[in-house]
């Protein structure tokens, strides 16, 4: 797959505008690191042939121990970025059409997609991909984290939660993968914008028009 044209000028060749704040980048990137490490210490207990990623991270009784606390670590951090950025997340008229014309996406025929607010379609469902995996994660781990607390009557519902952590865990790994992907390497400017909290205005214009005309008309407002 060809990598979207990002042939922009350089950051510090044009103007830039605000995309995150220090705060919505800290969220980011506490969330993110602490998924990395459930992830990472999940696959080492999940099977054998991944083991070798516990003895990287201190030992299996080490990754047991910091497996859960990390885990309600990053189900605080969803909701940090749920009461942050669920406004923004909401599905529009506009987004409708950014799905029926996916395959444009896909194909990287930009010009052909409707014009995108901050985030777009695929942006807001990760999101809400992220949040309800969140949920399921961490209510099943709480009963995988203390079985001893399930009477022997109710020892039926632990296969069941083993399977609810599975399924919210794949589903989170497919999201988080297409996640790095698209921003790592389709949209490199977005990345940067995760890191310095800028982005450049062609880029905004290009990728986000609405959400850039927004930002320009409040910065007219203010003058």
């Amino acid at each position: 797959m060809s990598t979207r044209d990002v042939s922009l000028p350089k950051a510090s060749s044009e103007p830039e505008i605000v995309r995150y704040t220090l705060t919505e980048r800290i969220c980011h990137w506490v969330n993110g690191i602490s998924y990395v490490y459930c992830l990472l210490t999940g696959l080492a207990l999940f099977t054998p042939m991944l083991f070798w990623i516990a003895a990287v991270l201190g030992g299996g009784a080490v990754v047991r121990f910091w497996h859960p606390i990390v885990g309600v670590l990053f189900v605080a951090a969803v909701y940090w970025m749920h009461s942050i950025w669920q406004k923004d997340m909401k599905t529009t008229e506009n987004d409708l059409k950014w799905k029926a014309q996916i395959k444009d996406y896909i194909e990287n025929n930009d010009q052909k997609m409707p014009a995108q607010g901050k985030y777009n379609f695929g942006q807001k469902q990760f999101f809400w991909i992220m949040v309800y995996g969140a949920i399921g994660l961490l209510l099943s781990g709480l009963f995988l984290w203390f079985p001893e607390m399930v009477g022997r009557s109710w020892h039926w519902i632990l296969p069941i939660m083993i399977f609810i952590h599975e399924v919210s865990a794949l589903a989170t790994i497919a999201g988080f993968m297409i996640h790095v992907y698209m921003g790592v390497f389709q949209e490199p400017e977005g990345f940067r914008g995760i890191i310095s909290g800028r982005v450049p205005a062609s880029w905004a214009r290009k990728y986000h028009r609405l959400w850039s005309d927004q930002v320009s008309s409040e910065s007219k407002t203010r003058k």
